[in-house]
């Protein structure tokens, strides 16, 4: 059964809209845990534009079930996470410009740094997992870092227009999915994955966890956080064939 783990991002970017203390994302996971996600994801930006260092703090507190630290390979975000050690890191490509992360890290570009921030998180206990594209080559490289699961780039699928677009993006990921689990990774997918596009994707075979954040926190502003990922764990259990 692939599981959830929800990102609460966008929870803390309408905080920071008005710059107050609410909707407050600490309580929007606890939430999202209540209605069944089995972690928690969040972004800790060079920038701060939205999850700041007292949110991170908090969650690491108060979060019951898994954690998981999206972040860029700084020195600065690398020596938070080592100092709260949450369950789990997702190494991310960061550009101050971008609305939202643009696509996946290139592994196979710095493969020595990779391998060092990896051992650098398992000498603490914590897990590494590497955002790339659907690429046989990043898949390797992912591999020889010593990381313990990749994440797909899903926003490139979830993007596409037309029958044949859509599809030659789904039979990509499938094959991306079936070699990193031959190579004995832990595999997730996220990015751009919303209530129409996420069915699909639950009948790939092997995929151990979705990450979802901004559909599920726009509908949770119609109907509540609760709902929101019920109905997304509703889809994922109708159409998961793991």
């Amino acid at each position: 059964m692939i599981t959830l783990n929800v990102n609460i991002d966008h929870v803390a970017t309408i905080r920071q809209a008005r710059g107050g203390k609410e909707p407050d994302p600490v309580t929007a996971a606890v939430n999202a845990e209540l209605a069944g996600a089995t972690g928690i994801v969040c972004h800790l930006r060079e920038d701060r534009r939205h999850i700041n260092d007292r949110d991170v703090k908090l969650l690491r507190e108060v979060i019951q079930t898994k954690m998981d630290l999206e972040m860029a390979a700084t020195e600065e975000i690398i020596d938070i996470a080592l100092g709260i050690k949450p369950e789990l890191v997702t190494i991310v490509p960061e550009k101050r410009q971008e609305l939202t992360t643009e696509g996946g890290l290139n592994v196979a570009a710095g493969l020595k740094s990779m391998q060092l921030l990896c051992k650098k998180m398992h000498d603490k206990g914590i897990l590494v997992s590497l955002f790339i594209e659907p690429d046989e080559v990043q898949i390797t490289a992912a591999v020889k870092s010593g990381a313990d699961m990749v994440e797909f780039h899903t926003g490139t699928y979830a993007n596409s227009v037309g029958e044949d677009h859509i599809n030659y993006q789904f039979k990509r990921l499938l094959n991306s999915v079936k070699i990193a689990y031959e190579e004995g990774l832990k595999i997730a997918a996220g990015h751009g994955l919303n209530y129409f596009n996420t069915p699909l994707i639950c009948t790939i075979p092997n995929i151990n966890e979705l990450s979802i954040g901004h559909s599920i926190i726009s509908r949770a502003v119609l109907v509540g956080i609760e709902i929101a990922v019920r109905d997304m764990l509703a889809l994922m259990r109708f159409n998961g064939s793991n």
